[in-house]
């Protein structure tokens, strides 16, 4: 719970500097607030740009991201928000260094100048709040584990016990229902009555 809290206050501490950073001198005195979003991929002119067209407009919808991942408890989501921040700092000096020959870092104003720096702080301060936060939990992983407990194996039945063996749990009377030997049967069951073959003999009557 710390762990999130401190990172979705440096991932806000970084959408603030990332949206402050326009507003703030970029390159040879200018604004970010004049470079148009467009001058990123088609290439820098000394055009001015409307708020709502300029640079400003990428690192909005990244604090917005930072804001719903904040919220969301999403890892994802904020460190988006920080490529974003990063991505279009880092696009914006490679068309100021088309533009300009090469980038100066100066302090006199002649070359980048710290508006620069809050945006790319920005974005670094995302990553890391991304990083600091735990994220959300799914449900299975907040749930305790229950412990089993451990299945003793079936005990060998006493000599003097009816059972069978290996024990098969299964219904039913056992196989051996009593413990002492069952008694042989003669196969012999003499003749059969209705066998007209070898009919019984009858023993002779007593005579008197």
């Amino acid at each position: 719970m710390i762990r999130t809290i401190l990172g979705s206050v440096v991932a806000l501490a970084g959408a603030a500097s990332a949206v402050l950073s326009p507003f703030r001198d970029w390159y040879g005195g200018r604004a970010g607030q004049d470079y148009r979003v467009a001058d990123l991929f088609e290439g820098i002119t000394p055009t001015e740009s409307g708020v709502l067209v300029s640079i400003l407009l990428p690192f909005l919808g990244a604090a917005l991201l930072v804001v719903l991942g904040v919220v969301l408890r999403s890892r994802l989501v904020v460190a988006l928000a920080g490529l974003v921040v990063l991505g279009f700092t880092i696009l914006w000096m490679v068309r100021q260094g088309q533009a300009a020959g090469s980038l100066v870092v100066g302090g006199d104003g002649a070359g980048l100048q710290v508006g620069v720096v809050n945006a790319l702080a920005g974005g670094v301060l995302m990553l890391i709040g991304a990083l600091l936060m735990t994220g959300r939990r799914s449900r299975r992983e907040g749930r305790p584990v229950r412990e089993r407990e451990p299945v003793e194996p079936f005990a060998v039945p006493a000599a003097d016990q009816v059972d069978t063996w290996p024990p098969t749990q299964e219904p039913g009377m056992s196989v051996q229902t009593s413990p002492w030997p069952e008694p042989e049967v003669d196969p012999y069951t003499g003749p059969d009555p209705r066998d007209p073959v070898h009919p019984p003999h009858r023993p002779p009557p007593p005579q008197g």
